[in-house]
């Protein structure tokens, strides 16, 4: 007998949900902070830096104290106006405060009353870190009082309460404790990632000093931050770029900084840059103390200032082939950034990564235009190196372009030579992986182990180029690199399409041994510089082939490291055991390469975590860029530590 299907769902009244106060933000997080991840954890502790950061471009605070402790509660503080405490007008039995921290789209940013510019603008931070907090705590010290009020996943646990007097203090102290119901990949606060913002903030506004400070027990990691630290930088940005380019000498001689006020009181901007000789560089930006990754129209207008007074400089002094001048030579090589404070601006979307204010970029572009021309015009010696930096650049660029129209058929054909590419035939590309392989030794072995249908195998001669030091000439002119870009089919740098991919799956696989991290480093290097977005999206893996084989009459298992191979050779329980130690991948035979790392089924493969962005770029820079001061410094600090654990293993 033929059972009855079940009703559906009534679609009435009923089913109509509304959520009240903070609970839309429980329910949909990734709305409001870009999902429940690592970076969207960190974002709830700029939310609140940013708060107190308003205060000190404000003029009203001088210094911020952050704390994290052993409980993942991280406590900002400011010594500002603190958060009104009074009941609201419209809340007559709330308090300001308690307003602020339960009802969105509530704050002091809206009218600009209170602030002239702010990096909080669409009231909803502070609600937002409430209502995504296990606890929160606030405190504020003003009118006289030290008032304190409770809160528990968005909702107040009672009235304000005023615990004492004022005494000397004023300012605001927000503490709060990340909801793990949220955040379950991973909700506890990663210090050094704190410690990177607090010092990138302290740059921005050169009156301010941040103090850092962290419980001992969060001390442990290999990255691990001091566990106090204070930020106070007298030049702001410029002290910023000095930092970055150390001892190398720029072209031109000298960091162009400055800063300057808008008309009509429509804001300010600060910038500084330098071009050091054979650099890569790199321009950030931020919009009222907010980091604007993806740029916007305030960086625009700060490259246009550039491009166009070097362009004109040029002009002036009879230089030709000025006209041939665009704005990315102008800023390829420099080390810079610009931090821009605007009123009302418009970001795309709420974790504020890129700035759509229209007026931004004219304001920006007429105030450094002005002042490069000045500075130009002031040092003839450093305007004529900047205008052949320029030069060269244009050049170079102009160069590669007619690189790139050689023909894709001979791009291909030279990809097909016996010991390159060995393509999968399937035709979806999600199904699909590459293997980069070390040698043509190492992808004989994987081309016979694969499976044809959906694995691909690309061998690269030894150890490629190291992006993070090498010159974009260099990166252009490499057919190790060239060869890699054609067989991925999505481009480079900034012509990367990640759409057009055509694998699935990018799998890095070298020999388990110093060599072959070395090149495994280098590979993901090269990703992170030149296809991001490759590593954001998940795409890019480690394979993890073993380093031992142990083999008896009975049975034979695989270690992957020698201490695998220690905990795995008292299971054989006396017999007779052969270890076997693969010198590389090609000495592995087919099909043993196909059990233990190329078989989908059976092998192991680690995903490279994009997350930590901020944290990746220094990282790079520190270990694989051009300063091998900042090598040998690393090599110091961690010289035991790695002995001990080599002995260890």
């Amino acid at each position: 007998m033929a059972k009855t299907p079940p009703k559906p769902p009534a679609y009435d009244a009923s089913a109509i949900e509304v959520l009240e106060g903070l609970e839309a933000v429980r329910k949909r997080p990734g709305m409001y902070i870009g999902g429940t991840d690592a970076r969207a954890l960190h974002h709830m502790a700029a939310e609140i830096l940013d708060n107190a950061m308003d205060e000190a471009v404000a003029g009203h605070a001088k210094e911020i104290r952050v704390h994290l402790a052993a409980d993942n509660t991280l406590a900002i503080s400011d010594d500002g106006r603190g958060i009104p405490v009074d009941p609201h007008p419209k809340y007559p039995k709330k308090s300001a405060l308690e307003v602020i921290l339960t009802e969105m789209h509530s704050g002091g940013k809206f009218s600009g009353k209170a602030y002239e510019t702010s990096g909080g603008l669409h009231g909803v931070g502070s609600s937002v870190v409430n209502a995504l907090s296990e606890s929160l705590v606030a405190e504020v010290w003003r009118d006289g009082g030290h008032f304190r009020q409770a809160f528990a996943r968005g909702k107040a646990k009672g009235r304000i309460e005023r615990v004492g007097k004022q005494g000397p203090r004023r300012g605001t102290t927000i503490a709060f404790r990340p909801d793990p119901e949220i955040f379950r990949e991973g909700h506890l606060f990663e210090p050094a990632r704190l410690h990177r913002m607090c010092r990138s903030k302290a740059y921005l506004e050169r009156g301010v000093t941040i103090r850092w400070s962290c419980d001992q027990a969060l001390l442990g990691g290999r990255d691990a931050p001091p566990a106090e630290d204070v930020f106070h930088f007298a030049a702001g940005l410029e002290d910023f770029v000095r930092g970055e380019i150390g001892q190398t000498p720029l072209a031109g001689g000298r960091i162009f900084a400055g800063q300057a006020r808008f008309p009509d009181g429509q804001g300010r901007v600060e910038w500084a840059i330098a071009w050091p000789e054979g650099a890569d560089g790199d321009i950030s930006s931020y919009c009222n103390t907010i980091p604007t990754p993806q740029g916007g129209t305030h960086e625009a207008g700060f490259r246009a200032a550039l491009y166009k007074a070097i362009r004109e400089y040029g002009e002036r002094v009879g230089e030709k082939r000025s006209g041939m001048v665009v704005g990315e030579d102008v800023a390829s090589g420099a080390v810079g950034v610009v931090s821009a404070f605007v009123r009302d601006p418009q970001f795309s979307g709420q974790t504020k990564e890129k700035l759509a204010s229209a007026e931004a970029a004219r304001l920006v572009e007429g105030a450094v235009k002005d002042a490069f021309d000045l500075w130009l015009g002031s040092d003839k010696k450093a305007a004529d190196a900047l205008l052949a930096h320029a030069l060269a650049q244009a050049e170079a660029r102009l160069r590669r372009r007619a690189e790139k129209d050689v023909s894709r058929q001979s791009a291909t054909r030279r990809l097909r030579l016996p010991g390159k590419l060995a393509d999968c035939s399937s035709v979806t590309r999600e199904d699909t992986e590459i293997f980069l392989v070390e040698g043509d030794s190492a992808g004989g072995s994987a081309k016979q182990a694969r499976r044809r249908e959906t694995q691909a195998v690309l061998p690269l001669r030894g150890k490629i180029l190291n992006v993070a030091a090498a010159s974009a000439d260099k990166l252009s002119q490499n057919q190790e690199l060239q060869d890699l870009a054609t067989a991925l089919g999505a481009g480079a740098g900034s012509r990367f399409r990640l759409e057009d991919l055509r694998y699935g799956r990018v799998i890095i696989m070298t020999d388990a041994d110093v060599d072959g991290a070395h090149i495994a480093t280098l590979l993901m290097t090269y990703f992170w510089r030149e296809m991001r977005p490759l590593v954001q999206a998940g795409r890019l893996y480690l394979a993890r082939p073993p380093l031992y084989r142990l083999a008896s009459r009975t049975r034979s298992v695989y270690a992957m490291d020698d201490a695998e191979r220690d905990r795995l050779l008292p299971t054989f329980r006396g017999e007779r055991v052969e270890v076997s130690r693969f010198k590389g991948l090609g000495e592995m035979p087919p099909q043993q390469l196909r059990e233990t790392t190329m078989d989908p089924d059976r092998r192991t493969l680690l995903k490279v975590d994009a997350a930590d962005a901020e944290g990746i770029a220094s990282c790079i820079e520190r270990l694989m860029g051009r300063k091998a001061e900042n090598r040998f410094r690393f090599i110091q600090e961690n010289a035991r530590r790695l002995d001990a654990a080599a002995i260890d293993a």
